[in-house]
């Protein structure tokens, strides 16, 4: 009989992405607020083009917060300094549009409901340390050591933007059996050849993530149109919470259709999302189950999750009715339960704007605790 195998494929970006820009902007104008305040209801969501950034939506804070100075620290933070890195910011016109909160919003949120209907899906797989897909992994690490090569001056012509993406293939027990394909997409000077540019990226970005005798079959692409010269916000506009994928699990588990990175944590889809994570994570951690998806569905102004649902992917060797009596149990998912037990009010949030919401080590919802069911 022909044995089963399949490819699955997932990607990041740098830092530097039009669209990571925005989110790092919306999470540190949220960190801020929560610094002064943190009892603050933030959504703010960004738009950045050529030379133009808009900053809108909604905040109400007691915190005295200059929105457009937080951006500009931003984009100087990550060098879009000039018109040739990509972004003019010490010459770019930032636009603020922001209002406070709704009060019909606010009345079911000040009663800790949640702020709005929806549901959440989380994921853990023991495919990798990280408890995350491992193309996924692998496609981060790419591109945050593509990041390094730049910041480092590895390779001094690299500019701002840059993608990366990791085809593995899987027997049918989701194990890994081989790269198949790497692609690394980087922004550079137009001066360098291509042939300089493949040479250095395979030396100081892929070598750096893979041992030679993994990928000696892999197929390598290094810039595939041949040139990566014009781009960043200057060519690509950028918005905030559209890389929902990369932030998750590219691609590994469902998706609810919400992105983060603009939202305080009163705001379930943000964090009954992280502790969704955490619960699969203590599930998988704890050998009840190699692969865990956990979806929780809220309705506005009603504290408790209306659903609860475990997908094990038929691996697990507890109950799943049990796994979830346990959870019920011994966690408080209410938005405020949440809030507490993870302790998100607090300015952590920019750090989790570039390269992924999960698996890296620091997060409370990547933290473990021992389970007994």
């Amino acid at each position: 009989m022909k044995k089963w195998n399949y490819l699955f494929t997932s990607e990041s970006v740098t830092e530097w992405h039009p669209d990571k820009v925005c989110d790092q902007i919306s999470d540190a104008i949220l960190d801020a607020c929560l610094k002064g305040d943190p009892y603050s209801r933030v959504a703010v969501e960004c738009l950045i083009t050529t030379d133009k950034l808009v900053i809108a939506w909604e905040v109400t804070t007691k915190a005295q917060v200059d929105y457009a100075e937080v951006a500009r620290g931003v984009l100087l933070d990550i060098w879009y300094d000039s018109k040739e890195s990509g972004f003019d910011t010490p010459h770019a016109d930032i636009e603020v549009l922001v209002h406070t909160q709704s009060p019909d919003i606010a009345q079911g949120v000040d009663v800790w409901g949640a702020w709005d209907q929806g549901i959440m899906f989380w994921y853990a797989t023991d495919e990798s340390d990280q408890l995350i897909p491992v193309s996924l992994e692998y496609a981060n690490s790419l591109a945050f050591y593509l990041a390094k090569a730049r910041k480092s001056k590895l390779i001094p012509y690299l500019y701002p933007d840059g993608k990366t993406q990791v085809t593995v293939e899987c027997n049918e027990k989701w194990e890994v059996e081989r790269i198949d394909t790497i692609v690394v997409s980087a922004q550079h000077q137009a001066w360098i050849s291509q042939e300089q540019i493949r040479k250095d990226i395979k030396k100081f970005v892929i070598d750096a993530v893979f041992e030679p005798e993994i990928i000696k079959d892999t197929r390598i692409f290094v810039n595939p149109t041949g040139s990566f010269v014009v781009w960043g916000p200057t060519w690509d506009t950028g918005l905030t919470g559209r890389k929902i994928i990369v932030d998750t699990y590219w691609g590994g588990g469902r998706h609810w259709g919400w992105a983060f990175s603009w939202k305080d944590p009163t705001k379930v889809d943000r964090s009954a999302a992280y502790m969704a994570r955490f619960l699969a994570k203590n599930i998988v951690e704890n050998w009840f189950c190699k692969k865990c998806e956990i979806q929780l569905s809220y309705a506005i102004w009603v504290q408790q999750p209306v659903s609860i649902f475990l997908e094990d992917f038929w691996t697990a060797c507890v109950e799943k009715e049990k796994i979830i009596e346990y959870i019920v149990g011994h966690y408080d998912l209410s938005p405020q339960g949440i809030i507490n037990f993870l302790d998100l009010r607090r300015p952590l949030y920019r750090q989790t704007a570039a390269y992924g919401h999960f698996g890296a080590e620091g997060y409370p919802w990547e933290k473990v605790e021992h389970w007994e069911i």
